[in-house]
């Protein structure tokens, strides 16, 4: 079980996107760990993953309750919604496609379920009539779990005073990156944070140099604690009342990925966060289990004794017993 040193940054989720990546095997993920405990490792690892599946296609209902129990308590996953939701070119006609990716299973995260983030192509312009008819169609729950929606924009036309207007007045996030091919905005229009970091580097070992990380570090604590870092560009040079961040989530996903969890690891060590487990707890047992199977296969090849003779019929040997899986 992942503990954290100081508790101060219990409100921060910091993660990476996805946890299927071969080049992450035998390097973030011990050589030898299948496949299948992949998620079980990197939610012992991390605080938060971003689901991208979901932006491709729909998932199965099953496979959000197999991703919920998989994972220790704490642990959270934001969702990428659906692109036929979004890439489309009149967004207030899209409402079949928001409705059929948030009744997929979403809701069966429960309490782990983070933000849904709507990511918008690099081509789709603001149009504030039609997108203001798309926010209308995002609700605030489904089935009993309440939902915090994340916008992705990434053409130059949403960095306007009217956009963050809008994106506050559905107290909807706006997604803050740091790559240089798209817009790049850190206005506060919701009780949450959401940084999507773009530019790891595959010849630094954790994708971002210590002095970046510290200084992630220190954003991250600042969005944290109710502030807003006074280092990064901002639509609004003096903006009226705005919310207050009361959780952060900060994913490493883009650039060099095969670094990324290492560079989420290092913010992670920076915050006071630490994993107490090398191995997932299930992977663990079922290495025990076929230790003990092998001990019982060197077990019955050792001699034995010859049995002494006796006239009483012999009972019935009793079956091994299952290996625990």
């Amino acid at each position: 079980m992942a503990v954290r040193k100081d508790k101060a940054a219990t409100n921060i989720h910091i993660g990476i996107g996805g946890w299927n990546f071969a080049p992450w095997r035998d390097n973030f993920y011990p050589a030898g760990l299948a496949q299948a405990r992949e998620l079980e490792y990197a939610s012992r690892h991390l605080t938060a993953i971003e689901i991208n599946s979901t932006y491709h296609g729909t998932q199965k209902r099953s496979s959000f309750v197999n991703w919920r129990e998989a994972t220790p308590d704490g642990f959270v996953f934001s969702v990428k919604a659906s692109r036929f939701a979004t890439n489309r070119r009149n967004l207030a006609e899209g409402a079949d496609s928001v409705h059929r990716f948030l009744d997929s299973g979403i809701a069966e995260l429960r309490e782990k379920l983070g933000p849904v983030v709507w990511q918008f192509a690099p081509t789709k312009q603001f149009v504030a009539d039609d997108f203001e008819a798309f926010l209308d169609l995002l609700p605030d729950a489904i089935e009993g779990v309440d939902l915090r929606h994340v916008l992705e924009v990434r053409h130059e036309s949403f960095m306007c005073a009217e956009f963050v207007k809008l994106a506050r007045k559905y107290r909807m996030a706006t997604v803050f990156t740091d790559s240089p091919k798209f817009p790049s905005f850190a206005d506060q229009t919701a009780d949450f944070v959401y940084a999507r970091l773009m530019n790891a580097k595959e010849d630094v070992a954790t994708g971002y140099a210590p002095k970046e990380l510290d200084r992630w570090a220190a954003r991250a604590t600042a969005w944290a604690g109710g502030e807003a870092p006074g280092d990064l560009p901002r639509v609004e040079d003096k903006p009226g009342r705005t919310p207050k961040a009361k959780a952060v989530y900060l994913f490493f996903i883009n650039g060099a990925k095969v670094r990324a969890p290492a560079a989420a690891g290092a913010l992670l060590d920076r915050l006071g966060w630490a994993p107490s487990e090398t191995v997932p707890v299930k992977a663990a047992a079922k290495a025990a289990a076929k230790t003990a199977v092998t001990g019982k296969a060197a077990a019955k090849k050792a001699p034995t004794a010859p049995a002494k003779k006796t006239s009483r019929t012999p009972k019935a040997a009793k079956a091994p017993g299952r290996a625990a899986a």
